[in-house]
């Protein structure tokens, strides 16, 4: 990555966790996956029971892989031969792992969900939500971060599904009322009631759509 980027990711890092603060969540900056990595790990402690939502972040800095080698309970929804069941689960775990599909600059994050078991699992049940947010993902305002989730994150995630939608086909949300939707709940996570349930760790690299 240019190095004028990352100065700029940086700064602009720092100003992100000043509104996480101020909106009762906390925030973390990692230089690159590797310290992302280590930080998500030293906030899990060993035998805690971990799942996750659809996370690319996640795995992209290895921690799927770690938490499935390591000492935890990690409940693992895609080879669970129930995975409602597997889902419900999520609302007892002591960590739920996520992404963002948008993040402003103040601190408060868009996320968008055709299940809706995400979204859900974010505003309540676990004990904590530990969020891997790129860099590439903070908007100026709310209003820019809904056009991103709606306009980058929605018809990527579409194609990646394989997903008859309009935006899958255009590349750019129709608003559309298909039946293969995946923008059905929106989710903007402004404050934390409670204190150390949502962690957001910003990563200085391109993590995600």
């Amino acid at each position: 990555m240019n190095e004028n980027i990352v100065k700029r990711n940086e700064l602009l890092a720092q100003k992100v966790i000043k509104g996480l603060e101020s909106r009762n969540m906390k925030g973390y900056y990692a230089a690159n996956k590797e310290e992302a990595l280590a930080k998500a790990l030293e906030l899990i402690p060993t035998g805690a029971s971990v799942t996750m939502g659809g996370a690319m972040s996640a795995h992209e800095i290895g921690l799927v892989e770690a938490l499935k080698k390591g000492d935890y309970n990690f409940i693992d929804r895609d080879a669970a031969e129930d995975k409602r069941a597997a889902m419900l689960q999520a609302y007892d775990a002591d960590f739920f792992l996520t992404s963002a599909n948008a993040m402003t600059e103040d601190g408060v994050m868009v996320n968008i969900d055709g299940n809706s078991n995400r979204v859900s699992a974010i505003a309540q049940g676990p004990k904590h939500v530990l969020v891997i947010v790129g860099m590439n993902k903070i908007c100026v305002d709310a209003d820019a971060a809904m056009k991103r989730a709606r306009n980058v994150a929605a018809p990527i995630n579409a194609q990646r599904f394989g997903l008859s939608t309009p935006c899958a086909k255009t590349g750019a949300c129709m608003d559309c009322k298909s039946p293969d939707t995946i923008c059905c709940q929106f989710l903007i996570t402004r404050y934390s009631r409670h204190a150390d349930r949502i962690h957001v760790i910003l990563v200085n690299d391109v993590l995600g759509f």
